[in-house]
């Protein structure tokens, strides 16, 4: 089988399509014959060694897939041979066939293209897991999301809906903000290219305070960083709560003082390891995901799609922060 390797520290361009051994299933394991692969932020980071995690080289990326299992090993199952399923893999998913635990595979509806169940798990998963477990989102509060075009940025505008907040979407773009009201969420803001200096950064914090109104915003979601996050925590409601997601932008420093003087809560979002350290709540918030779906409330933006040999394109056309919802790369 092929599979995208990542042999030596480096960018997309590094990556190499080679031939390797199909797995076998060992005990607690199944082998999935991969039809999808999802690409996300972590794949930029992790061939570069700038992630939580450094796997041992050789290694492809590829942190989610939906497939078909092809085996199960010893002590699986819940899933069987033939079942579609989708999978949060870590890395090692860019490639034609995956042996991954058994307890991280997840069946998929019938109805379920293999490319939105690739690109449902992280996105959605992270996006429900800060909004609901880590927000403590209710109906009525306002939500500013930061990055509202991207992958977990457009699922955190479906669910804000969906859980009946007043959604303003922030983006680099009329394009992206565009994207974003479409997909449920109320008013946006187009913010300008960073870094800033102070002038900027005021300039940014007055646009955000004007898009949420005089009353501040219950709740920031960031997956952008950099020098956002401060003009955004800037805009906040008293006691409100900023959701630390992710860094495109680079690591923000904000000073602990706004803390204070809003009373607001800075909350880190680190849904792979919440998973890990709470499998029942992973499992009924995946629950609750699956039946959103079913209700027409949350679908996956697929806007792009490339074949397994050009799937160092897709991971370098996502770090260019010009993809809008999710790419996927589709496996023949």
């Amino acid at each position: 089988m092929k599979a995208l390797l990542s042999k030596t520290v480096g960018g997309p361009d590094t990556l190499v399509l080679e031939d390797v051994p199909s797995p076998r299933p060992r005990p607690g394991f199944a082998v999935v014959s991969v039809k999808a692969i999802g690409v996300n932020y972590p794949d930029v980071l992790i061939i570069e060694d700038k992630y939580q995690f450094k796997p041992a080289r050789p290694f492809a990326p590829g942190s989610e897939i939906s497939g078909v299992v092809k085996e199960v090993g010893e002590g699986v199952t819940h899933v069987k041979p033939g079942d579609r399923v989708l999978g949060n893999t870590g890395w090692g998913g860019m490639a034609e066939e995956l042996s991954l635990e058994g307890s991280r595979l997840i069946k998929i509806p019938d109805a379920m293209p293999f490319d939105e169940a690739a690109a449902f798990i992280m996105t959605y998963g992270t996006s429900y897991y800060a909004l609901k477990d880590r927000g403590r989102m209710k109906p009525g509060d306002s939500l500013l999301v930061l990055g509202a075009a991207g992958g977990v940025g457009l699922a955190a505008v479906e669910l804000g809906k969906a859980m009946g907040a007043h959604v303003i979407a922030a983006a680099s773009s009329q394009e992206k903000v565009d994207l974003a009201l479409a997909h449920g969420a109320e008013s946006g803001v187009v913010y300008p290219l960073g870094p800033f200096d102070r002038d900027g950064q005021k300039a940014l914090a007055d646009q955000f305070k004007q898009a949420v109104g005089p009353n501040g915003v219950d709740l920031v979601y960031d997956g952008v960083g950099g020098d956002y996050a401060e003009a955004a925590v800037r805009s906040m409601a008293w006691e409100g709560r900023f959701l630390v997601v992710g860094f495109p932008a680079g690591i923000p420093r904000v000073p602990f003082n706004l803390a204070l003087l809003k009373g607001c809560d800075i909350v880190g979002v680190f849904w792979g390891s919440a998973v890990s350290r709470d499998p029942v709540a992973h499992q009924q918030n995946v629950k609750e995901l699956l039946e959103l779906y079913a209700a027409g409330k949350i679908k996956p933006h697929v806007s792009e799609h490339y074949p397994l040999a050009r799937a160092a394109e897709a991971i370098s056309h996502l770090a260019s922060r010009k993809a809008m919802g999710k790419v996927v790369v589709m496996v023949d």
